[in-house]
């Protein structure tokens, strides 16, 4: 679980977006001061869930009284229908705080959703499903746990995590040799170095120099088969570019220890999830 330390700032920041200078001018205006209702979160299609610590900010931070209750927890599965979580507080808060809680919730579950749907498709293999950092600015902690609650896993937090050479490194240092040896003699000890390569000369300059993992970018399951027979499980092997859920086996089923797959943070669709009105 993400510590509230890291995720209250976002959810400061949305509520703050969304109520302006004047705050809820409707709730406040519409609703009498001292009404409670309790409310409902109830999903509209199949999903896994993931943000339920955000959803719950985007209420208590509104108001400390506001009361949760869940009925799944991250990493659950619902089906359409199914109830999410209760909550139950004064009316105003429950208005105001709604839809940032469902922002955090529905784009959260989206991302848990679509990942484990690529797990379930290389199931049997030892490819891990990895994100990446094409994550929206500001909410990557979040996005990559949701990953995380669907089952796959992370690669790297920050540029600082580890030295990833990619092409334009590569094309900039002047080639696959350089730039390890480069790279080599910058990083510590602590530090591991992967690059990418597009074809299996490339992948071949870069076992020579000691690579401890490498990017096998846009090759097809064949030819990854034959860069995992080249590292000899010399390199964690990484395979990446246009992976999905349909042809996500026979990519694992070529022996990769990672899939790395950018669109799980950038371009998930939201699950749906709504707030009913349940009782007063």
């Amino acid at each position: 679980m993400l510590p509230r330390l890291i995720i209250e700032p976002a959810v400061r920041r949305a509520l703050e977006e969304d109520l302006g200078l004047a705050g809820d001018i409707t709730a406040n205006a519409v609703i009498p001061a001292g009404h409670r209702s309790t409310v409902v979160m109830a999903a509209r299609r199949p999903g896994v869930i993931a943000g339920l610590d955000a959803a719950e900010l985007g209420f208590t931070l509104v108001d400390p009284s506001i009361v949760m209750t869940r009925h799944v927890e991250d990493g659950g599965r619902v089906d359409a229908g199914d109830i999410v979580a209760t909550v139950t507080g004064p009316s105003r808060a429950l208005l105001t705080g709604e839809r940032t809680a469902l922002n955090f919730l529905g784009h959260l579950s989206g991302i848990a959703t679509v990942t484990a749907e690529v797990v379930a498709a290389v199931t049997g293999t030892k490819a891990q499903i990895v994100c990446t950092r094409k994550t929206t600015p500001g909410l990557r902690a979040l996005e990559k746990y949701a990953v995380k609650a669907g089952g796959g896993g992370n690669h790297r937090f920050s540029l600082a995590d580890a030295v990833l050479i990619k092409d334009n490194h590569i094309a900039i240092a002047g080639g696959i040799r350089p730039a390890l040896q480069a790279a080599r003699e910058h990083a510590g000890h602590m530090v591991k170095i992967e690059i990418e390569v597009d074809t299996l000369d490339q992948l071949r300059e870069a076992m020579a120099e000691g690579a401890d993992a490498v990017l096998l970018d846009n090759m097809s399951p064949q030819t990854l088969r034959e860069a995992v027979e080249i590292v000899a499980g010399r390199a964690i092997t990484e395979a990446s570019g246009g992976i999905t859920p349909e042809t996500a086996g026979a990519v694992a089923s070529a022996g990769v220890d990672l899939i790395s797959i950018g669109w799980l943070t950038h371009s998930a669709p939201v699950l749906d999830i709504g707030l009913d009105y349940h009782a007063a």
